[in-house]
């Protein structure tokens, strides 16, 4: 742990960036990452245009336009909060048949300046559906329950959402 409470960061491997080297406040950049989301057998998404938000300690959340997303499976949800960063988030129920994901993706019609290029862009909890991807390798999601980061092999810890994280 440093001086301030934050632990120290894991060792960043080849092609790696590590969590603690992303900005704060937040940021929205372009990836030319493929980012796939299959869900009861269903391609919920697949895109190659989407958007990464990088903020210090926390894994990237991917926001796909949603012309590369299946939205016949979404529908709206009455919840919304507030982000800091990105202004109000609304989100939106997942249903493929019998299965539903209530509020398991989220965007922002109304975004800050700063975060104009996610307007309308959907970002996804990965932990309660069945696979999702970045380039091809299955990611782990972030710990903790309200998180939406997803961990690859491309960013180093430790990630913010572990037990004793709350300030970092």
């Amino acid at each position: 742990m440093s001086a301030f409470g934050h632990p120290k960061p894991d060792p960043v491997g080849p092609g790696q960036e590590s969590v603690w080297d992303y900005p704060r406040p937040a940021i929205a950049e372009r990836t030319e990452r493929r980012i796939q989301i299959i869900h009861r057998g269903v391609a919920l998404v697949d895109s190659q245009r989407a958007w990464r938000t990088l903020e210090t300690s926390h894994p990237p959340t991917y926001y796909i336009p949603q012309d590369d997303i299946a939205m016949e499976y979404l529908t709206p949800n009455p919840r919304r909060t507030i982000c800091e960063w990105k202004g109000q988030a609304r989100y939106w129920d997942i249903r493929i048949d019998d299965d539903l994901i209530v509020a398991g993706a989220w965007s922002y019609p109304e975004p800050t300046p700063s975060f104009a290029s996610v307007r309308d862009h959907l970002a996804f909890y990965p932990d309660p559906l069945d696979q999702c991807l970045a380039d091809g390798e299955p990611i782990t999601p972030q710990p903790g329950q309200f998180y939406g980061g997803w961990i690859s092999q491309y960013e180093a810890g430790p990630f913010k959402g572990v037990p004793g994280s709350r300030f970092w």
